[in-house]
């Protein structure tokens, strides 16, 4: 960077200063605008957007009804960020911080909101007594790899994947400041999975569906286009382990929930019934062959 920016004493917010995301930033929170929510047949509802953060959730719930796990039919209705959905009256009601993904749970009384990616995965695998392992030690190492995406995946998404693919002009210091972290990151996930199937283990669990959309969509270049600049083919190991998940049938359905972006058959906007999977993705409600 050449010039020097001296910050003010005070920080004012200019919103033509946002770049790409000026129209869903802002530094207060609360509602905007009155709108609720919509709720489905079933009793979890989620509220979300096909992002990295939101196909962790749909994920873990199209793997619970792979499994038989018939009480995790859900409603997945789309929340629109670049419309501003997330500031409606009924979603921050659901989620305070005006983040996808959200969820509520009618199983229950009262109903039960849960909000933050990872707490819903932990919440629903203790819920349906699945992909959280039994044992101590498997469990433990489930709950740290969790725990090290919700804090490594900021640096990958808001920190990386911004100043690279977002950022109204490409600057050098921050693209190879958060370039090295995010290669530091994926060398911990290459080292690691060297010796092990799944993050916690022999056993696929949460922890995997966690971290799946976020490292695995940069390595199989699905979010950024940047895996030739991160010298994707490198990281053997967590691609051997991104394309083992990648070829389950219930990650292939779930990805793709609430995605409203690239090839239409890969979006399926909303979810409501296991057969809107064949009949309602956009390439088939748009009659595109």
């Amino acid at each position: 960077m050449t010039d020097s920016y001296t910050p003010p004493a005070v920080w004012i917010w200019d919103k033509d200063k946002g770049g790409a995301f000026a129209n869903i930033n802002r530094p207060i929170a609360g509602a905007t605008h009155d709108k609720p929510l919509p709720v489905g047949a079933h009793p979890l509802q989620l509220y979300s957007l096909g992002t990295p953060n939101g196909q962790k959730v749909t994920i873990l719930l199209e793997e619970l009804l792979e499994a038989g796990v018939t009480q995790a039919e859900y409603d997945a209705w789309l929340i629109r960020i670049g419309d501003g959905d997330q500031f409606g009256s009924g979603f921050v009601d659901v989620n305070p911080n005006s983040k996808i993904p959200a969820l509520m749970d009618h199983s229950v009384s009262p109903p039960q909101r849960v909000f933050e990616s990872g707490a819903i995965l932990l919440y629903l695998a203790e819920k349906f007594g699945k992909f959280l392992p039994t044992d101590p030690a498997k469990r433990t190492a489930a709950l740290s790899w969790l725990f090290w995406q919700m804090g490594s995946a900021p640096i990958l998404g808001g920190g990386f994947g911004h100043f690279f693919a977002y950022a109204p002009e490409k600057y050098e210091y921050p693209i190879n400041r958060y370039t090295m972290e995010v290669k530091r990151q994926l060398d911990v996930l290459d080292r690691h999975l060297a010796e092990n199937d799944y993050l916690a283990g022999d056993e696929y669990s949460i922890a995997d569906i966690a971290i799946w959309p976020w490292y695995a969509g940069v390595l199989l270049n699905r979010v950024y286009g940047a895996a030739e600049f991160l010298d994707a083919g490198s990281y053997t190991h967590v691609l051997r382990w991104a394309n083992q998940i990648d070829a389950r049938p219930a990650v292939k359905r779930g990805r793709i929930v609430n995605k409203t972006n690239g090839p239409l058959e890969d979006q399926l906007h909303e979810r409501h019934d296991a057969g809107d999977f064949a009949t309602k993705t956009q390439d088939k409600l748009e009659g595109v062959a």
